[in-house]
């Protein structure tokens, strides 16, 4: 194939690749949109819960209240109309206490049972307010649910097309390319393959060694960006568009310290074993 043709795939695949990742990105994002309503419908329960508890406690507290007001006034009742059989004073000065007694326990347990009814009515007004809250979030989260269904539905209709353009693709291209250039793609904000420019990479703007400058122009190998591992090829600059530097520029800028770098040897350069040429058939 000819190293044009694998350039323009590249192109197109590049194309193909950041729109997948892309829709990919939106997918595993989608649900996250709901989250915030998840848990507020989550705080929401567990309130009703505790105030249900609270409830319930409540309701049980003014059924022995009640019981007791019943008690204390019937023991008052039975005071009162024992008075007409006292037959000493010492007799009704007893009764008399107990009346008493029995009159003011009956006026502490009616406060204690209308503030506790009280609080009672206020906790069942909660509870009518906490329970619509409820059901108009459930409504809307699940929505929220449906809707984003629908779009994941759409999404992965769209990574089923675009799926099937790549694979027309990629039987062409050579494995090992495919698959750093994939890699390219994801970590290097959807550039894989970019142009060279008066010797500069359009990816990473850092100028080139000469080495990879000739290899680039001549377009004869695939080559990767020794600076952002992008892969590289050549694009005539347009009229007017200053060259930034020549290609010998670039090599003297390269060989300033020929100690620590002579010509870009790749004995010297091991941790860029996976920049390499790729020799394509033609």
């Amino acid at each position: 194939m000819e190293m044009t043709d694998v350039f323009d795939k590249l192109k197109t695949l590049q194309d193909i690749l950041v729109e997948k990742y892309s829709i990919e990105t939106k997918i595993e994002e989608a649900p996250k949109a709901l989250v915030a309503q998840d848990e507020l419908l989550s705080r929401l329960k567990k309130e009703y819960i505790s105030k249900n508890s609270a409830y319930e406690e409540s309701k049980m507290k003014i059924l022995g209240l009640r019981r007791n007001l019943d008690e204390t006034v019937s023991a008052k009742e039975r005071s009162e109309e024992s008075m007409s059989d006292i037959s000493t004073h010492r007799e009704y000065e007893a009764l008399s206490a107990e009346i008493k007694y029995a009159d003011e326990k009956e006026k502490q347990v009616r406060k204690e049972l209308q503030k506790e009814e009280q609080f009672f009515a206020n906790l069942e007004e909660d509870m009518q307010r906490l329970k619509q809250s409820i059901d108009t979030q459930q409504v809307e989260l699940d929505n929220g649910k449906a809707s984003i269904a629908n779009v994941v539905e759409s999404l992965n209709q769209n990574l089923i097309q675009l799926k099937k353009q790549e694979d027309e693709i990629i039987p062409d291209l050579d494995p090992e390319i495919i698959f750093k250039f994939e890699r390219i793609i994801r970590s290097k904000q959807n550039k894989g393959i970019v142009a060279v420019r008066g010797n500069v990479c359009d990816g990473c703007h850092m100028i080139l060694p000469a080495q990879f400058a000739n290899e680039v122009h001549s377009g004869e190998n695939i080559v990767f960006c020794p600076y952002c591992s992008r892969i590289l090829f050549y694009q005539e600059q347009e009229e007017g568009e200053n060259e930034y530097f020549s290609i010998e520029d670039a090599g003297s800028l390269v060989d300033l310290d020929d100690d620590e770098d002579e010509d870009f040897d790749d004995d010297d350069n091991d941790e860029r074993d996976d920049i390499k040429e790729m020799d394509f058939d033609e």
